[in-house]
C-alpha cells in the first residue's frame, strides 16, 4: 500500500503522536509498504520533500492541553497539498489527531481516497470541538475509519462525535526497552524511584511526589529520586528546601531516546503522580517493558495499560501520602517488585508496535475492502479560516 501519515505537529520537538507516527512508518517500511510523513515546518526551516518527509506551513506554538503545540495555522499551503495528493494518490491517508489546525484539516479537504484519522488526546472538556463541531463535522464526515488509543481517548471524543472508533492503542519498543539493559553506573545502591516528563507541567504532579518523597525518606532514609525530561528545578525550589530533598534528588534533564533504558534500568520503582489529561501513559509502558514495577495515579488513562496489583499499584490522585505508602511498600518487598516486573513486562509484549502495526494494517485493509463512500448525511463544506482555536484539544501525549 502507499500510505501518507499526518502530523499536525512539528516533527523538531519530540511528542508522543510524533513518536506513534514514527513507529509505525518505520514498522510499514519493514513489511514493504510505501509510505510518506506530511508534518508543518519549522520557524524558519524551508518547506521540503526528501522523498519521505515533506514539510508544509510554519509551526507556530499554541498553549493546549496542560502542554504546547506546535502546529501550521496557515491556510495558504492548501494548493500545496492539493497537488501533493493528486500527485502521489496514495492508498490510505492517515491522519493523527486528524481535526488539528490546519494541516490534517486541509489533507481532509482535498482527500479523495481512504481517509483514517487516529484520537490520541482525552480531557475532560473542550470548547474547539464544542464550539467547532458545526464546522469541524464536515471534515469528521469525511474520515472512513476512526481509531482511539485508550478508552480514555475514546470517552473524549465521542463526547463531541459519535461514532464507531476501532481502539488500537499506543506501543512500545520491547527491544529498546528490556530488562536486561545495563544501568547507569554513577548512580549507587541507594533505593531508587524514577520520574520520567515534563516536570515542569502541573498535569505531570511532580509536586506531589516531592511531598511523598518526604515521607518515603523516613521508611528509607538513603532514598534517592532519579528526574528524567526537560524543566526547571528552580520552580520547586521553595518545595525542596522545606522537605530538605536536596541530598536525595538527581534532576538529570532531557537525555537521549538510546540512553532512556538505562535509567529505567537503574531505578527499583517508576512512579508517575500525573493529574488527569493522560490519554493513555507512554511512560508507564517503558517501565512495563523494562521489567520495574509501577506506582501512578488511578486515573482512567493509566487504568487502561497498568492493572492494579498486578503490574504494579494504582493511588487516588493528588494524594502524597497514597504515594508514599505505595512506594515504601514497594521498596521494602523486592519479591512483590520482582513479580509485578515480570507480570509488567509480559504485559508490554502485547503493546509492542510490531503488534500495534499489523493490527493498524488490517484496519486499513478492512477499510479498503468497504471502498470509499460519501457520507450518508452530506455536510455542508465550510471554510476551515472558521475553525475556533480557543479549547482545542492539541498537545502532545506521553
Amino acid at each position: 500500500m502507499k500510505i501518507l501519515l499526518v502530523s499536525p505537529f512539528d516533527f523538531t520537538f519530540p511528542g508522543g503522536v510524533n513518536e506513534h507516527i514514527l513507529h509505525l512508518d518505520a514498522q510499514f517500511r519493514k513489511r514493504g509498504h510505501e509510505t510518506r510523513v506530511l508534518t508543518p515546518r519549522s520557524l524558519g526551516e524551508d518547506e521540503q520533500d526528501d522523498g519521505h518527509f515533506i514539510k508544509l506551513g510554519t509551526a507556530v506554538p499554541i498553549p493546549a492541553n496542560g502542554s504546547t503545540a506546535r502546529i501550521t495555522l496557515s491556510p495558504f499551503v492548501s494548493g500545496k497539498v492539493k497537488d501533493l495528493l493528486l500527485r502521489e494518490r496514495f492508498d490510505i491517508i492517515h491522519l493523527h489527531e486528524p481535526l488539528a489546525p490546519a494541516l490534517p484539516l486541509l489533507v481532509l479537504l482535498h482527500s479523495r481516497t481512504v481517509n483514517v484519522g487516529t484520537f490520541h488526546a482525552a480531557r475532560s472538556h473542550n470548547l474547539g470541538y464544542l464550539y467547532g463541531k458545526p464546522v469541524l463535522a464536515y471534515f469528521f464526515s469525511k474520515l472512513h475509519g476512526r481509531i482511539a488509543v485508550s478508552p480514555a481517548a475514546l470517552e473524549f471524543v465521542s463526547r463531541y462525535f459519535p461514532g464507531h472508533y476501532e481502539l488500537i492503542p499506543n506501543g512500545i519498543d520491547v527491544e529498546l526497552f528490556r530488562p536486561d539493559v545495563p544501568p547507569i553506573e554513577r548512580f549507587d545502591d541507594r533505593p531508587t524511584i524514577l520520574f520520567v516528563g515534563r516536570y515542569n507541567e502541573s498535569r505531570k504532579g511532580f509536586k506531589y511526589l516531592l511531598e511523598a518523597l518526604a515521607l518515603v525518606r523516613r521508611e528509607f532514609p538513603a532514598c534517592q529520586l532519579l528526574v528524567v525530561g526537560p524543566g526547571d528545578p528552580r520552580r520547586f525550589k521553595w518545595l525542596i528546601e522545606r522537605y530538605e530533598l536536596e541530598p536525595h534528588l538527581r534532576f538529570v534533564g532531557p537525555v537521549a531516546p538510546h540512553e532512556l533504558p538505562r535509567y529505567y534500568a537503574s531505578c527499583d520503582v517508576f512512579c508517575s503522580p500525573a493529574t488527569g489529561r493522560e490519554s493513555f501513559g507512554i511512560v508507564l509502558l517503558e517501565a512495563m517493558a523494562s521489567g520495574k514495577p509501577v506506582v501512578a495515579s488511578d486515573i482512567r488513562g493509566y487504568r487502561y495499560v497498568v492493572r492494579h496489583g498486578v503490574e504494579g499499584l494504582l493511588v487516588e490522585r493528588k494524594n502524597p501520602e497514597a504515594l508514599a505508602l505505595a512506594l515504601v511498600h514497594l521498596l521494602a518487598d523486592r519479591d512483590l517488585r520482582e513479580r509485578l516486573g515480570r507480570a509488567g513486562r509480559q504485559r508490554a509484549e502485547r503493546f509492542s508496535w510490531s503488534v500495534i502495526a499489523d493490527q493498524t494494517l488490517a484496519y486499513y485493509e478492512r477499510l479498503r475492502a468497504v471502498g470509499v463512500r460519501r457520507p450518508l448525511t452530506p455536510v455542508p463544506r465550510p471554510s476551515i479560516t472558521r475553525i475556533p482555536l480557543r479549547g482545542w484539544p492539541g498537545g502532545e501525549t506521553s
